[in-house]
């Protein structure tokens, strides 16, 4: 057993991009549910949102129809931070189009249309017609968007190393600029719950009849939590998509929303730090099992009926779903979580 690769390459896979996109994912379901208990079930879409937007501004600028020199922005690449400025509004035409027919209702309606939006804009960017007309490549997804990014790394061409495992410049310049954009957006969410909008929002979390017989707009507020939260979540997908150099349609698939839900009841909803700590939990525990498995089954320590090459690699998740419904039952508000505040009622 190599324990220090064992070891090192676990602190890896907590600090890594994957884990990033899925803690900034988490720092928005938290806007939308641990603050205003709006039920997003379609993060993932926001995620593809923003990835497709960057990747095809980035890499190409948007296709220009008509014969002749097209004007700019179109036809060809916009500057890197143009084209994540652009995921802004992106990310909030979205989000109006989910909430303006749903948070006049229940809360469940929102999660209905959430979930299928999110699986409707996947099969969408697999469709070859949408890849002829805006060049989205389909099933194989883009690639070769990320120039912009690699002129302004100054380590590009580097290789580190965190103990034993080693990574290369890449990858180290989006952890600092992916850590770098978590740090901003849980200080901005401190700063906003701390404010009257804030405890607004805390109001309609727990009782909005009650804040509308006080004056306020809840349908408003539900509107600016969803923009906001789902703006964080279009940025997610951003450092997902720039971080592997790919954006694929696949990657934005439920699971990408599940995983972020997970992160987000580990650390606790409705508290700034719960996102970020039920990340490192979370890909702590994937990155351990899935080396440790692995040294396990090449070593040939337990029997091949038990693990073997071919089913180890899902065991992690099951790790993970055990100890994420233990920690449901026993402790429902999460780890940093509140039971006064927030739990899910599991009796």
């Amino acid at each position: 057993m190599n324990w220090p690769l064992i070891i090192s390459n676990t602190l890896f896979t907590a600090i890594s991009i994957q884990a990033i996109a899925y803690v900034l994912a988490a720092i928005g379901l938290n806007m939308h549910f641990g603050f205003t208990g709006l039920l997003n079930f379609g993060q993932a879409a926001f995620g593809a949102v923003g990835a497709y937007t960057f990747a095809v501004l980035a890499g190409q600028g948007i296709p220009w129809p008509a014969s002749g020199e097209p004007p700019w922005p179109f036809g060809q690449p916009w500057p890197w931070w143009a084209a994540a400025l652009a995921v802004i509004p992106a990310a909030m035409v979205l989000a109006l189009l989910l909430g303006i027919p749903t948070l006049r209702l229940r809360a469940d309606y929102l999660a209905i249309v959430t979930i299928a939006a999110a699986e409707i804009i996947r099969q969408a960017l697999i469709a070859p017609k949408l890849d002829e007309r805006f060049g989205t490549g389909g099933a194989d997804g883009l690639q070769g968007f990320t120039g912009g990014i690699e002129k302004i790394n100054p380590w590009n061409g580097r290789t580190f190393y965190l103990w034993k495992q080693p990574f290369d410049g890449h990858q180290a310049f989006m952890i600092v600029a992916g850590w770098s954009l978590v740090a901003l957006c849980s200080v901005g969410m401190w700063l906003l719950m701390r404010s009257p909008w804030g405890r607004v929002l805390k109001s309609i979390r727990e009782d909005e009849d009650a804040a509308r017989s006080l004056g306020k707009n809840v349908f408003a507020y539900k509107m600016q939590s969803l923009i906001i939260g789902g703006v964080i979540g279009a940025f997610a997908g951003v450092v997902f998509a720039v971080g592997g150099r790919a954006a694929a349609p696949n990657d934005y698939a439920t699971a990408f929303t599940f995983f972020a839900w997970t992160v987000l009841i580990l650390g606790g909803a409705g508290r700034i730090k719960g996102p970020i700590v039920g990340g490192l939990i979370f890909w702590l525990i994937i990155g351990f099992t899935e080396v440790f498995l692995s040294q396990v089954t090449r070593n040939k320590v337990v029997p091949t009926w038990l693990v073997n090459e071919n089913n180890f690699g899902l065991l992690r998740f099951m790790f993970v779903g055990l100890g994420l419904a233990t920690l449901v039952v026993f402790r429902p508000q999460g780890i940093f979580g509140d039971r006064r505040e927030q739990a899910f009622d599991v009796r």
